[in-house]
């Protein structure tokens, strides 16, 4: 088990009864990302957590297939799912770089609260693009600390190797759009709800 994964177990519970930060905002994120779901749609959400964003999306599409690098949250998860009886959400311990899914065979990826988590963001962006179906979104919302908190280059390697907090990448919005844009994507959609949250932008593939 990797230095993520073991700082992620060991949080879960704590994390799970963790009240959402901004529930207006959430909830804004929710309704927009709807609006782009069909009935049919196959979803993948990586980076899914104790899976309550997964549980809330499932009404409005076929199928979620919702990953974790944490095997302490998805037990947690399936937990949720199981109490809510949601059938069409499978969880599975994950990364993105492991999971396999076909190529153009997905109708939206969420990537929420997890770029800026990972180590090669780019190579994540760039295998999204190629399992999205043209037309496809990529819905992410990426906490931009390069636009406000350019120090935390400084903190982060240290905080991640005294297991302090995870493994943490210091970006701009502007470099999260570049990412974006430079894999083939579009940007449809672009929201921040006030200058130190997180950015909320929802990507297409060309059609």
């Amino acid at each position: 088990m990797n230095q993520s994964a073991k700082f992620w177990d060991k949080i879960a519970k704590r994390y799970s009864k963790r009240p959402v930060a901004d529930e207006a905002s959430y909830q804004e994120k929710l309704r927009v990302t709807h609006t782009y779901f069909r009935p049919d749609a196959e979803v993948l959400e990586f980076g899914c957590g104790t899976g309550s964003t997964a549980i809330n999306h499932s009404p409005y599409v076929r199928h979620i297939h919702a990953i974790d690098i944490s095997s302490k949250m998805i037990e947690i998860a399936q937990e949720k799912a199981d109490e809510g009886k949601v059938s069409n959400v499978t969880f599975e311990q994950s990364t993105i770089e492991g999971v396999s899914v076909p190529d153009q065979s997905l109708d939206a990826v969420l990537g929420l609260s997890i770029l800026h988590l990972l180590e090669n963001k780019e190579g994540a962006i760039a295998k999204v693009h190629r399992m999205l179906k043209p037309g496809g979104v990529f819905v992410t919302s990426t906490t931009c600390l390069g636009d406000s908190m350019k120090f935390f280059k400084l903190i982060a390697p240290v905080g991640k190797l005294f297991g302090l907090m995870p493994l943490l990448k210091v970006f701009t919005t502007g470099e999260l759009s570049a990412s974006l844009t430079d894999a083939g994507f579009e940007i449809d959609h672009q929201w921040q709800p006030g200058k130190s949250n997180a950015v909320f932008i929802v990507a297409k593939k060309a059609e």
